[in-house]
């Protein structure tokens, strides 16, 4: 089978290339999936260029999450079957024709699901669930600021933050890209081109936003800490501006807020049941209609680079998904 695979790493992401491998037959507890589709995140782009905090041993295909059908089981497995349409979260090895998943990391495929919209919601809306619900204890009526709301995570906390109640300031650098948001439901949406303090305490009538969801960091941080509300929680998802901020630890003194750092998938890994729940409660909203990601292009196995580009040039709007058909 293909599979588009990192053999050095590097900042300059066109390393990737397209080698023939034969996979092992699937271990106890093991599934070898047929891939349809596998979407492409931000740490992706990391694992090739080193930079993520895992590090998967040289060569290794890129892709957390896909979905296809099971082709073969390996000992012990009971939960799915050969036919099976799933979706799996990989960790690595999405970026495949073919991929060895654990068979606890497989789940149907929520009805009326296709295989590139499947593939797309899990790990977002994991992440969007675990950081607003689960570590940032967000309740209806509050105020919510999602930085970076025209991507994969940050469209899913926009749609999480609906579901709990919140009224939800949404932000990005591209008008273009905030209508998109603001059609699926944002309350506010503002361009952090030329900041955003005044007009998140404008919108909430001085007091600042309860909850903020980042995955930006650097400069947005920053101004972050400036317009959060008394026993705010500033969420930190990520870095996409490449920048890891600092505080100063009197700000959240001063201002009695809290910095809560948030990595959904170590959260199950730590606590599996734990895990489970928060996996449970997202695919349940992804059956129940309630949760549907915006998937703004796909593109073929071949040109995985060219898709993983499109996230590394901020030209995504929501997800960005490779298909192996």
């Amino acid at each position: 089978m293909r599979s588009m695979r990192v053999h050095e790493l590097s900042e300059d992401i066109s390393v990737l290339r397209m080698d023939e491998v034969t996979l092992p037959p699937p271990g106890p507890g093991e599934v070898r999936l047929r891939l349809k589709a596998c979407s492409v995140n931000f740490p992706d782009i990391l694992m090739v260029q080193g930079k993520y905090q895992f590090k998967p041993e040289l060569p290794f295909a890129p892709g957390m999450e896909g979905a296809g059908v099971v082709a073969e089981v390996g000992p012990g497995v009971a939960s799915v079957k050969v036919g099976d349409e799933v979706v799996a979260g990989l960790r690595i090895g999405g970026f495949a024709e073919e991929a060895i998943a654990s068979a606890e990391a497989c789940r149907p495929i929520p009805k009326g699901m296709d295989f590139v919209h499947a593939a797309a919601y899990p790990a977002a809306y994991l992440t969007a669930y675990v950081a607003l619900v689960i570590r940032g204890n967000l309740k209806a009526g509050e105020t919510l600021l999602v930085h970076g709301s025209t991507g994969g995570v940050g469209m899913a906390a926009v749609d999480i933050g609906k579901l709990w109640g919140a009224t939800v300031i949404a932000t990005s650098a591209s008008d273009e890209k905030l209508k998109i948001v603001k059609e699926r439901g944002a309350d506010h949406v503002l361009n952090v081109t030329k900041g955003f303090r005044e007009e998140v305490k404008a919108l909430t009538g001085g007091k600042g936003a309860d909850v903020i969801y980042d995955p930006v960091g650097g400069d947005v941080f920053d101004e972050s800490v400036r317009c959060i509300a008394w026993n705010g929680r500033l969420l930190v998802i990520g870095f996409t501006s490449g920048r890891i901020p600092n505080i100063s630890v009197n700000m959240p003194l001063i201002k009695g807020f809290s910095v809560i750092g948030v990595r959904a998938g170590e959260y199950g890994r730590r606590d599996p049941e734990a895990g489970r729940r928060n996996i449970e409660v997202v695919d349940r909203l992804a059956a129940e209609g309630k949760i549907v990601p915006y998937v703004c292009a796909t593109f073929p196995l071949e040109r995985a680079v060219e898709a993983m580009r499109v996230l590394q040039e901020r030209k995504a709007v929501g997800k960005v998904v490779i298909t192996m058909d």
